[in-house]
């Protein structure tokens, strides 16, 4: 599979910088992403590339006052899901309690719960401040015997917490054939049972029963879209999670969701990156 690789440099650059343009840029289907000098490193398969979209992302670039440039290069043909692996990847423990792996960790830290992933890109590990809020909303949520919709599932790291947490039926769904099959081999190295994985959008929800619980890690554009085909299959007290979005732009969320009849219940921040939850009333 050939990939291009295109090096950013950022002024001022910092966490934030660097956090704000890989979430932009997996917004465009770059899939991993690693820390260099001034900068970082991104990856994108040749065949999803679209340099309009790259400048688009660089010149809206949405924090004042940082200048950012790019070049792009394309690196010799290689196993990048090993490399990235080797030069990522590491395991990370969510509250004291979750901890995430990859079957090649062999020294990790013991926790109550033990998730075993072989991700193959950045987002859906849970080092991402949206994914690692999502997962710490679900160590406290009740899920015991309760419907748990995830959509833009990825790896399905939601989905797999929310089974491990007791969920009853868990339905996870990705546009990305790529992502469902990546979800379906994540389920299976962690032995459950109870989660199905479809290709597709929002339109697979028309005519569903209500779910309990709905989990949308995606973006806002997408989450305005989309929500109230959420709504359509939520039920009186039936829980929603969104991230993948910045701090500012909980307004327009909240306005969104309470116009479909939820209720805003409270939200986490990370480094700006934001998560809410909503209920329906």
């Amino acid at each position: 599979m050939k990939y291009f690789e295109v090096t950013f440099t950022a002024q001022p650059c910092n966490e934030t910088i660097t956090d704000v343009l890989s979430g932009l840029t997996a917004d465009i289907g770059f899939e991993s992403f690693v820390e260099c000098e001034n900068g970082m490193k991104a990856y994108i398969q040749q065949s999803q590339f679209d340099e309009a979209a790259l400048k688009q992302v660089v010149e809206d670039f949405p924090i004042p006052g940082a200048s950012i440039s790019y070049s792009i290069t394309e690196p010799e043909d290689k196993n990048w899901n090993e490399e990235w692996e080797k030069n990522f990847f590491q395991p990370i423990v969510i509250d004291n309690r979750c901890v995430i792996h990859s079957t090649f960790h062999k020294d990790y830290p013991k926790a109550e719960y033990d998730i075993v992933i072989n991700p193959q890109m950045a987002f859906g590990t849970g080092h991402h401040e949206t994914t690692s809020s999502i997962l710490g909303e679900l160590l406290e949520a009740d899920l015991k015997g309760k419907s748990v919709l995830d959509m833009g599932c990825g790896t399905s790291i939601l989905a797999i917490l929310a089974s491990m947490r007791g969920a009853g039926k868990v339905t996870a769904i990705d546009i990305d054939d790529w992502c469902v099959n990546n979800s379906r081999d994540n389920i299976a190295l962690n032995g459950i049972s109870n989660i199905t994985v479809e290709l597709g959008d929002a339109s697979l929800l028309n005519g569903r029963e209500p779910f309990d619980v709905v989990i949308a890690n995606i973006n806002r554009n997408i989450l305005l879209q989309d929500m109230p085909a959420y709504a359509a299959c939520m039920k009186k007290g039936s829980e929603l999670y969104i991230s993948g979005f910045y701090t500012e732009d909980i307004p327009v969320l909240r306005e969104k969701a309470e116009s479909l009849g939820m209720e805003y219940v409270h939200h986490r921040e990370k480094h700006n990156w934001a998560a809410v939850k909503f209920i329906m009333k």
